[in-house]
């Protein structure tokens, strides 16, 4: 990796996605590289062109001005992406700007050229300036008349304007209206509520073909001894939110098919899960155990730290106890970084059958004690017999993941040369992206609710976790091929592969990745002359 120098010049203003921050107008980018500091389970929001090319016809701040024509690489892709930290606040921002009269000095692309217009006002007017508009005022049911008085002004000035021009403004005025209201609206999809029915476009109602598949998967988990093969088969595509919780349950392991079982095994499992807890949770301070607590209680708060249900007092207790037993009953791997996220999609799940909706924003407090408990102890396990398929990533030197991302390399290079030679010429290892790739199993790639609909697959697959993964993050990568192939430098390179922009993705974009990635594993992963040099 190629390391950076700090910066001796003084930091200046400047705005980047629409926010005021530090910049330094001299700095190498090496610095801007050295200085983004990676935001775990955010992502940029991708680029919507339709947005943008109504934008283009909004006046920019005169500050933008400021900037030169060629900026750097980092201020390219800034400004190519929206704030995660703020999407609502920018979209508001965005179609409000539209309504309101122009004031800034700068000229639109769009708007026709038209003379400088004096303005001659009284001297007893001078003091009193008419005040700015109020947000409500912009809601009328003439717009196009509205902006023509505004700009006309007060019928006793002395203004100079010709008809041509206003008839100018008119025209202008009337064809932003009409595309704003051509312009479908795009819902923000939340993180976590209404997990299994989002999309690119939000939560359509449900349609008959999914009503007939939770149907069947009722008929299936309601039978004496449930088919687990035909489970798979249809949850590949997907599990209903309403039987998610119990199929997910039944895929992992950890309950048995056998109906009539399972309220048994679900009673000694949880009691044996809280027995662990008052024989181990008491050594966490202990020498021995003292700095795997430490790491845990320093990574909890990181998980998903903008979902203010994992931001509860509560939930990250929970987190902690779940990961701190599994660490001392695991003593060849212990406790690694990474393993906290694997916990957030089992317990969303089995959260969201005492939940309808709004699930990010739930209080876990609200729920009795012992649905708290039982929630807890199924986390635990489910996440258990997850970790026991690919233990040996998180083992020591962590070889797993090591011998996956060379694995994805050489996939890599057979099915895109184009890319991987790109990869060269820009001197970016596959494991400076592909790491955490492996190490997260793309959760800090995607929004939860991705990841919740990618592990419905992954536990229908013989191998899901550990063998396709593989080939989801191969085709994951050659998603971005056109984005990757025109960074030119390892700085802006490195930075794309480290945000790429999966925010507004849904169940669509989701099965289209999983369609390619098994069409690359029926190919390659049963073709050793295909796989080999």
């Amino acid at each position: 990796m190629k390391l950076g120098v700090l910066s001796p010049w003084p930091p200046t203003t400047g705005f980047i996605s629409g926010r005021e921050t530090q910049r330094f107008p001299e700095a190498p980018i090496s610095f801007f590289f050295l200085s983004l500091q990676p935001v775990y389970g955010a992502q940029h929001p991708p680029l919507d062109p339709r947005r943008h090319r109504l934008l283009k016809d909004t006046p920019k701040a005169s500050s933008l001005n400021s900037k030169s024509k060629k900026p750097s690489t980092f201020h390219e892709f800034a400004r190519s992406t929206n704030d995660a930290w703020d999407i609502d606040d920018e979209e508001d921002d965005g179609m409000f700007s539209l309504k309101q009269p122009s004031s800034s000095p700068v000229q639109s692309r769009s708007m026709p050229q038209t003379p400088c217009v004096k303005f001659i006002k009284a001297p007893e007017e001078t003091e009193s300036l008419p005040r700015p508009r109020d947000r409500q005022e912009f809601i009328s049911t003439n717009p196009v008349q509205d902006r023509l008085d505004d700009e006309s002004g007060p019928a006793n000035g002395r203004v100079v304007k010709s008809c041509s021009d206003a008839q100018l403004n008119v025209n202008a005025a009337r064809n932003t209206l009409q595309k704003q209201q051509s312009l479908p609206v795009r819902p923000v999809i939340p993180l976590v509520a209404r997990i299994s029915d989002q999309n690119a476009s939000g939560a359509p109602p449900m349609t008959v073909r999914e009503k007939t598949r939770l149907d069947k998967f009722k008929q299936l988990l309601a039978s004496p001894n449930t088919d687990l093969e035909e489970l798979r088969k249809h949850s590949w595509s997907g599990i209903p939110r309403e039987v998610r919780p119990v199929t997910w349950r039944l895929l992992s392991g950890y309950l048995p098919a056998n109906r009539e079982r399972r309220d048994l095994v679900l009673q000694r499992k949880r009691e044996e899960y809280f027995g662990f807890i008052e024989q181990y949770y008491h050594s966490r301070t202990d020498e021995n155990h003292r700095d795997t607590y430490r790491q845990i209680h320093i990574d909890i708060p990181r998980t998903n730290p903008l979902i203010p249900l994992f931001q509860q007092p509560l939930v990250q207790e929970v987190f902690e106890r779940i990961l701190f037993i599994w660490a001392i009953r695991h003593p060849a791997s212990g406790y690694v970084q990474g393993i906290n996220d694997l916990v957030t999609p089992f317990f969303v799940v089995f959260l969201s059958e005492f939940v309808e909706e709004d699930v990010e924003n739930f209080e876990m407090a609200s729920l009795p004690q012992d649905t708290q408990r039982n929630i807890e102890a199924d986390s635990f396990w489910c996440m258990s017999k997850l970790l026991d398929g690919i233990q040996d990533n998180y083992t020591f030197a962590q070889p797993g993941i090591q011998i996956k991302v060379k694995a994805l390399e050489e996939l890599v290079s057979r099915i895109d040369e184009d890319v991987h030679v790109h990869f060269q010429k820009c001197e970016v290892e596959y494991l400076q992206f592909a790491f955490r790739w492996m190490n997260n199993l793309l959760m800090r790639e995607l929004p939860l609710r991705c990841t919740i609909r990618l592990w419905d697959t992954y536990q229908a697959e013989s191998e899901g976790f550990s063998h396709f993964h593989l080939y989801v993050c191969a085709a994951f990568l050659i998603k971005w091929r056109k984005e990757i192939l025109s960074m030119l430098d390892f700085q802006s390179l490195l930075m794309l592969l480290q945000n790429l922009p999966t925010i507004h993705w849904g169940n669509e974009e989701v099965g289209l990745l999983l369609a390619e990635a098994y069409r690359l594993k029926y190919m390659f992963a049963d073709a050793p002359s295909h796989y080999k040099r």
